[in-house]
């Protein structure tokens, strides 16, 4: 297996870190806009499977080009979601198989935004399926963390754990703090944004997909691993727009964890106008006022040493149990920043992240996970993955009744 990792932010760099402790793959390309980043990255490491190129994610012809040059068998997008479809594309056009942690970006419905979905997450990607599928190549689609490993766990709970699934809600929580800073997202920003201030999709089998608004029906959760409770909101993700397709159930929801803070934050952010993303004039030159609050904010890669605390992220299933009787789960994986900073020197969650794609890339080098088209992780057998990731990664997750 020959890799091209697109990105070497901070899922990026975390992704080279865990890959360079396996031995599944051949060659590890880290590439980046940034060219002396990519190269930080391949330096630290002293491996010669990985190499550094400069690389500009939105140009589809670069992408293929780079793919051509090395051989790459698979490229992997771990870069921010606004460069999907270059990136998808180029690796199509090179015979390239693909996997990212976020897809393609939505586009509200322009009447109707807190009602109805427009475009949705994905869709630009599962227009093209059938011309993956007849070239039997994979696009392995939303295989981070949420979406990634929580999709996992909704298919592993609809084969083994549930005879009926009323509703499947991915729920995201934390207790991370950063000291020395008044607001420092663990994340990237530009995405935060995104998935924050967009209308929220629930999916339900007798509606299909509809939307609501920001920050809506918050319910407190109780996350494990002495996080406690978390206020959880509805969130634009992934998962609503993968569940559905592969898993039987009524009702798909994803809630996140932000405080009340953080959506001030975000409101201000919309209500100036700095969340857009066309350019503005500045003194006669051209930028992307949210690309400006991403250029002010400290990058998430650089915090891993002023963060403490874990978290959280998993999939709440209600239905009915194998047994026939009334069953309520909560599938999880937590992760502790301390942790990641001793054995890595990254921060929980990109790390986190980063994980999901490096397991999914072993278990498509073994043939243990194939298939053909645009799919995402509910389309494979979750027990092979969980497999290794406890016990050829030593990250254990938990299911926790009621």
């Amino acid at each position: 297996m020959r890799i091209l990792a697109v990105g070497a932010g901070g899922v990026g760099t975390s992704a080279a870190l865990i890959a360079a402790r396996r031995e599944f793959f051949d060659l590890w390309v880290v590439s980046d806009y940034d060219g002396a980043r990519a190269r930080g990255v391949v330096d630290s490491l002293g491996d010669p499977r990985f190499v550094a190129e400069r690389l500009d994610a939105s140009s589809a012809e670069e992408v293929a080009a780079l793919c051509t040059r090395y051989g790459i068998t698979h490229v992997l997008n771990v870069v921010d979601p606004r460069y999907v479809m270059p990136i998808f594309e180029g690796a199509f056009q090179s015979g390239a198989d693909y996997l990212d942690t976020a897809m393609s970006l939505s586009r509200p419905h322009p009447v109707h935004p807190f009602a109805q979905s427009g475009v949705k997450l994905g869709d630009e990607q599962f227009a093209h399926s059938d011309e993956w599928a007849a070239k039997g190549r994979l696009a392995l689609c939303g295989m981070g963390i949420e979406p990634g490993l929580a999709d996992v766990f909704a298919r592993y709970a609809a084969d083994h754990l549930f005879s009926e699934i009323d509703e499947i809600g991915i729920r995201d929580g934390a207790n991370l703090t950063v000291d020395g800073y008044d607001f420092a997202p663990s994340f990237s920003i530009w995405t935060t944004i995104e998935e924050c201030l967009n209308p929220p999709v629930i999916w339900e089998k007798e509606r299909g997909w509809f939307t609501t608004a920001p920050f809506s029906e918050p319910e407190v959760f109780e996350f494990p691993e002495g996080i406690g409770p978390v206020e959880v909101i509805n969130v634009e993700h992934e998962e609503v727009l993968l569940v559905p397709r592969w898993v039987d159930c009524k009702r798909v929801t994803f809630k996140f964890g932000l405080g009340d803070e953080f959506i001030d934050v975000l409101k201000v952010l919309h209500k100036l106008g700095l969340d857009r993303t066309d350019p503005v004039t500045v003194k006669g030159l051209q930028v992307s006022p949210r690309d400006v609050v991403a250029a002010v904010l400290p990058d998430p890669a650089t915090l891993g040493d002023k963060m403490s605390g874990k978290t959280c992220a998993g999939t709440w299933v209600t239905g009915t149990g194998k047994d026939g009787e009334p069953r309520e789960v909560y599938l999880y994986h937590v992760t502790d920043n301390e942790w990641t900073m001793r054995e890595y020197g990254v921060q929980a969650v990109v790390w986190q992240t980063a994980m999901n794609p490096v397991i999914a890339l072993e278990l498509l080098a073994s043939g243990a996970w194939a298939g053909e088209g645009v799919l995402g992780p509910e389309a494979f057998d979750a027990v092979p993955y969980l497999d290794l990731m406890t016990e050829g990664y030593g990250q254990p997750y938990g299911i926790r009744e009621g």
